[in-house]
């Protein structure tokens, strides 16, 4: 695996600290370049760090030819992170750290519930069935069961950069919902809190499809004593369909013989200027637009459609 870039390794002027988090199921898609691209000059054009992260977290779905893969090719197309790339399969014992530190304060519990159960017993919500806690005072074991975080109906919201006022009251919206899942895997909903927590991250910047996961990360940086970050939520790409792009819709790799145009076609889908012909490698065109780079300029949507 690239561990780092060939950029100097000190810290940047400043305190913005943004990342770039993908998962390894797969190749990097153009979806995944977008993402790249907007977390990229957020941090640079504000003098700012920017972290490499593999949320490698779901060892069922994950693979360690992607985790290798996707740092060579952001490498090629002209990114540059600042340290060490931080692997969240390295890091379980910390995971498990804060889950007990949430265990100890009260705030979880053990489910023994199916997704059939669930599903037949609960309301529809924003992100599938609410959990309405029936196990939350069965006093469960551990052990064979997931474990699930009491929510409570206050409003959490949070001014989105790019999408506006967003709010959710989790008990209603969300339920209680699983920090560990009954195999033992973390759930990412605690995997990223933590590891952002702990890079010190202060600007979160991506897809748009994780907007309904702002408020249970919030809701957990609370409950742990975590700052916050700044969050911004670009338009995801979908295909003719309507579909994201990613490995399950068959979205096809990036390639670093095209890198040039495909990086003008992410700065077009987040509405940005895009750098001359003269610009003729991907390293030279990145830096010319940091300094272009826009918020206002990014389209309020949830998800944009490229041919």
């Amino acid at each position: 695996m690239v561990e780092a870039s060939t950029k100097n390794m000190g810290r940047y002027v400043g305190h913005y600290v943004g990342r770039f988090a993908p998962s390894p199921t797969g190749p990097l898609h153009f979806g995944s370049l977008v993402a790249a691209v907007a977390s990229y000059l957020d941090a640079r054009s504000q003098g700012g760090d920017w972290l490499l992260r593999m949320e490698d977290i779901d060892s069922t779905r994950c693979r360690p030819q992607f985790a290798e893969e996707i740092p060579r090719t952001l490498f090629a197309f002209g990114f540059q992170w600042d340290g060490e790339i931080r692997v969240q399969s390295r890091q379980l014992d910390r995971y498990q750290s804060a889950l007990d530190q949430l265990k100890a304060a009260h705030l979880t519990y053990a489910c023994s519930c199916s997704r059939k159960e669930i599903a037949d017993s609960s309301t529809q919500g924003i992100d599938g069935p609410v959990y309405g806690g029936v196990c939350r005072d069965r006093d469960l074991s551990s052990t064979g069961n997931a474990i699930r975080i009491r929510t409570t109906p206050q409003e959490i919201c949070i001014d989105d950069r790019a999408q506006g006022r967003q709010c959710q009251r989790l008990e209603n919206d969300i339920g209680d919902f699983v920090l560990k899942r009954r195999d033992g895997l973390i759930a990412y909903q605690l995997a990223v809190v933590v590891d952002d927590a702990d890079q010190q991250v202060t600007h979160v910047v991506r897809g748009a499809d994780l907007l309904d996961s702002t408020a249970r990360q919030i809701y957990l940086q609370q409950r742990l004593n975590f700052p916050t970050p700044s969050y911004l939520h670009i338009p995801v790409v979908t295909n003719p369909e309507g579909q994201k792009l990613s490995k399950q819709t068959l979205a096809p790799a990036i390639s670093a013989a095209d890198a040039c145009r495909l990086l003008r076609d992410a700065l077009l889908h987040l509405g940005q200027s895009v750098p001359g012909a003269q610009y003729d490698s991907p390293v030279t065109l990145l830096e010319a637009a940091i300094p272009t780079w826009q918020i206002a300029r990014i389209p309020r949507r949830k998800s944009s459609h490229i041919s």
